[in-house]
């Protein structure tokens, strides 16, 4: 069996709006405490809930993903553009890193570039990948260092 120590500061947690929402307190302490490690995290999902920008300041979140039912039809839709353009500046504001859902194909891929969005995730960007494959972009000394 391969035993691989990761850094800390190389997890990144993914936590819903939703799950956040539900239960802001122990949400923030789970950050709080996690971050004292060094992980970090994405507010995976944001947009979605009615009172998102007014916790999103006692988050310390590292990330914010936007859900993707905004960003599939921005080619189409200019107010889900205008949205995701507004999240991406306010992250940016707020000193976050922004990652876009659901970027489909080029066209798409284009627009979070010129609206200078941090990262895409989808098939717009590359298909999905085993795990062996993606461990692959592990130095050797890491590998080496887990053993």
């Amino acid at each position: 069996m391969l035993i691989i120590r990761i850094p800390p500061e190389r997890i990144c947690f993914e936590i819903t709006e939703t799950a956040v929402v539900f239960s802001l307190g122990k949400a923030v302490r789970f950050i709080e405490e996690l971050r004292g490690f060094g992980c970090r995290f994405v507010l995976d999902d944001f947009g979605t809930g009615i009172s998102s920008f007014a916790y999103l300041k006692s988050l310390q979140v590292d990330y914010l993903e936007i859900n993707g039912t905004f960003v599939r039809d921005i080619l189409e839709d200019k107010l889900d553009f205008s949205m995701v353009r507004s999240i991406n500046e306010i992250g940016h504001v707020m000193g976050k890193l922004t990652i876009a859902e659901f970027v489909k194909n080029e066209r798409i891929l284009q627009w979070m570039t010129e609206i200078e969005m941090d990262y895409a995730q989808d098939y717009g960007v590359a298909r999905p990948a085993p795990l062996e494959q993606l461990l692959g972009g592990l130095s050797q000394e890491e590998i080496k260092n887990s053993e």
